[in-house]
């Protein structure tokens, strides 16, 4: 695993496109037990080398019910985003997170990991790739969480852009969110 990890933070495939160079963002471990598939990091990730060390980080682990250190623990969660790289600015929020990246790099990931209970498919671009026989919409995805379980577990990105809809959307916090908690404690306990 950690001689894939090396390779994978030197790749350098798509840094023609990458406004800010490349800084491929990816944690694991072999016991990793929760896996984070989400968007791409953004401009402070990218700054700091840190896995959603920024606001949406904060937000993701309030829905989780995790502190820092048990989130940064690689035997509890393991990062692997649609877009290793900052992929850089657009008109609100980031530019969508470059396509080479996922079937260059997560099936190789995937074989090193070994304890994985549940995926957690972290907006749009993750579900839609990883779910792509699903025709519905995000918010539909996240509403019947049910139905994707025990494999996958789909969610909004906790982007503070995103906070409109959270507040169109008050049941995620207060039905979904609580009972995502109750599962990512079992499986961490």
């Amino acid at each position: 695993m950690q001689n894939l990890l090396d390779t994978i933070r030197q790749c350098e495939v798509c840094i023609k496109h990458l406004p800010q160079g490349a800084r491929p963002i990816i944690e694991a471990s072999k016991d990793s037990k929760i896996l984070l598939i989400s968007q791409a990091p953004g401009r402070v990730v990218h700054e700091s080398g840190i896995a959603w060390k920024d606001q949406s980080g904060k937000k993701l682990r309030e829905w989780l019910g995790v502190d820092e250190d048990t989130f940064y623990n690689t035997s509890n969660f393991a990062i692997l985003p649609m877009g290793f790289c900052y992929p850089g600015k657009a008109k609100t929020g980031d530019m969508p997170p470059r396509k080479e990246c996922a079937p260059l790099w997560h099936d190789q990931v995937f074989l090193e990991l070994n304890n994985v209970k549940l995926i957690l498919l972290i907006g749009a671009y993750a579900s839609t790739y990883y779910l792509p026989d699903e025709k519905t919409k995000l918010t539909e995805k996240v509403a019947d969480y049910e139905k994707h379980l025990p494999k996958f577990w789909c969610l909004p990105h906790p982007s503070p852009v995103n906070r409109f809809w959270r507040m169109k959307n008050p049941w995620f916090e207060e039905t979904v969110v609580p009972k995502l908690q109750q599962k990512i404690a079992s499986i961490l306990s």
